[in-house]
């Protein structure tokens, strides 16, 4: 039995690069030094460009809902096109997800539920206050979708944590358009075959001066190919190309939000993300005996306060005006600022939760109703403030802002009562309540109809007897002409005006496309159709 001995051997100590070197038949690498290259600094993780899943299949769908975006939203009004752009851009995500990918998200998928619930709303409603409500909470709603689509939870968020994470979703999104391409197509070709056009370039420039001058010599010497020349330059080029230039940016502008959400939903996660974990407590602060004297003092000064409220406001039926006010003066005067200590309190409750030190179950009970009791009695606020809104109305009418108005206070009631639930029961879920409730207020807002209920209203007790606000009812939208070929009474005598005023702006949706179907402006048409108004 033999033992192989290499003949040179490297001394001990010697690099092992070195050692292969020097052995019979083994040569360094070419371009490689023997000896170790120094450490390089590496770039922090949030700098790297992002890893793609599966990124040709990716670049073709964005592509693809680019092409589609282009054909469904490129008009002049928004119907059904929305909703159904919203469903192709989550099948376009469960598809490229796959079976794997779906199973990831599944815990978030109820996000999907609203989202197209409110998108659809943008095929029924036709003001142009919800259509605005609408598209902005479902692209809220999407970039929450797209940010928990493989990890994480929704309802482990804070209250901070939405916006974070809506606007980190599109910073993070633009930068994989370009990630998709670098890693779909072949760039090297390209820059390999660049340098033989450069000659091509060159020989272009130096005929340009050429054909300039034997073209003016030649128009000059013959008429007809002067006449023929002179329509080559009258033609429009923008008219020609303009559209077609205009669709492209169109495409390749869709395609790259398309390419944002995909990338974003689908990405590799590197490290720990909003939402992976629970929001960690912040460290008390404020000692116990500094907050309650704080919450027992703006609880005594909220109990005064409320008990003239209820005195005047409910109990005595606000029959007439306080003493020295009007009707409008003194809704004026106390809504807003009821309205914002309303949001100052929450503000309050939710601080001293979050930095008062409760050492105790003693401790913690004290806490917790005191602040209890200041979220009862700033509910009694919120209510003399609504009562305030009614009182002003039931005066001066209805109006989108003052409807909108009554649908904002009714959620931010809903919310203080949330908070007064979560300080006995499970206050890291305060956050996903009141998100909850903002996307109730929205369809709430989309399920009453606001144009047709401000009709409604404003007839059943118009400002003047007989006499509603024509001018502000004829710039609502088409969701009023129902309503207003249903109203009777002291309608009667201004109705048809009223009605001829819209029948001059629907024929513009009698000849919309079908991606421009609105259910809103085809049951104003039925309405004026049902009614003998003819629509020009």
């Amino acid at each position: 039995m033999s033992t192989y001995v290499p003949q040179n051997p490297a001394p001990l100590g010697a690099p092992a690069a070195l050692s292969q070197a020097s052995s019979p038949g083994m040569a360094p690498r070419s371009g490689a030094s023997p000896f170790p290259a120094p450490d390089r600094p590496s770039l922090p993780a949030a700098l790297l460009p992002p890893q793609v899943r599966a990124p040709r299949p990716m670049l073709v769908a964005a592509l693809g809902l680019g092409v589609l975006a282009e054909v469904l939203l490129d008009r002049p009004r928004w119907g059904v096109s929305f909703p159904l752009m919203v469903v192709a851009l989550l099948g376009a995500l469960a598809l490229l997800g796959g079976r794997e990918g779906w199973q990831r998200a599944r815990p978030n998928a109820w996000l999907a539920a609203p989202l197209l619930v409110i998108s659809g709303f943008v095929a029924v409603r036709a003001s142009p206050w919800l259509l605005v409500l609408n598209v902005l909470t479902s692209g809220v709603l999407l970039l929450l979708l797209a940010h928990f689509w493989g990890a994480g939870r929704v309802q482990r968020l804070g209250l901070v944590g939405y916006p974070l994470v809506a606007l980190g979703s599109v910073l993070k999104g633009m930068s994989y358009p370009p990630a998709l391409v670098r890693d779909s197509v072949d760039l090297k070709v390209a820059r390999e075959q660049a340098p033989r056009l450069v000659p091509f370039a060159r020989g272009l420039l130096i005929a340009l001066p050429v054909l300039t001058v034997f073209g003016v010599l030649l128009e000059s010497a013959d008429a007809a190919f002067a006449s023929a020349i002179s329509r080559v330059l009258a033609v429009d080029l923008w008219a020609l190309f303009g559209t077609a230039i205009g669709r492209a940016i169109g495409v390749l502008f869709s395609a790259c939000v398309a390419a944002g959400v995909l990338g974003h939903a689908l990405r590799r996660r590197k490290g720990r993300e909003l939402g992976e974990d629970e929001v960690a407590p912040a460290r008390p602060r404020l000692g116990l005996t500094e907050a309650l004297t704080l919450i027992l003092a703006v609880d005594a000064l909220f109990l005064v306060f409320a008990g003239f409220q209820v005195a005047y406001l409910f109990i005595g039926g606000a029959s007439s005006p306080a003493e020295g006010y009007t009707y409008a003066e003194y809704a004026r005067r106390g809504f807003f600022e009821l309205l914002v200590v309303s949001m100052l309190t929450l503000a309050l409750v939710m601080a001293l939760a979050r930095w008062t030190r409760r050492e105790s179950p003693l401790a913690e009970g004290a806490f917790r109703v005191g602040a209890s009791l200041m979220v009862a009695l700033t509910l009694v606020i919120l209510a003399s403030a609504v009562k305030r809104m009614a009182l002003y109305e039931d005066a001066f009418g209805y109006t989108r802002l003052r409807l909108f108005t009554h649908v904002f206070m009714f959620a931010l009631g809903a919310v203080l009562a949330w908070r007064a639930v979560t300080l006995w029961w499970r206050p890291e879920r305060f956050a996903i309540g009141a998100f909850a409730t903002a996307l109730g207020a929205v369809v709430a807002v989309n399920a009453i109809n606001p144009d047709a209920l401000i009709v409604r209203l404003n007839l059943a007790s118009p400002t003047e007897p007989g006499r509603p606000d024509v001018g502000y009812l004829s710039t609502l939208s088409a969701d009023v002409v129902p309503a207003l070929v249903r109203g009777t009474g002291s309608s009667v005598e201004w109705r048809a005006g009223m009605l001829g005023r819209f029948a001059d702006r629907l024929p513009e949706e009698a000849g919309a496309t079908w991606p421009e179907w609105n259910l809103a402006h085809w049951r104003a048409l039925r309405a004026l159709q049902d009614a003998g108004v003819a629509v020009r």
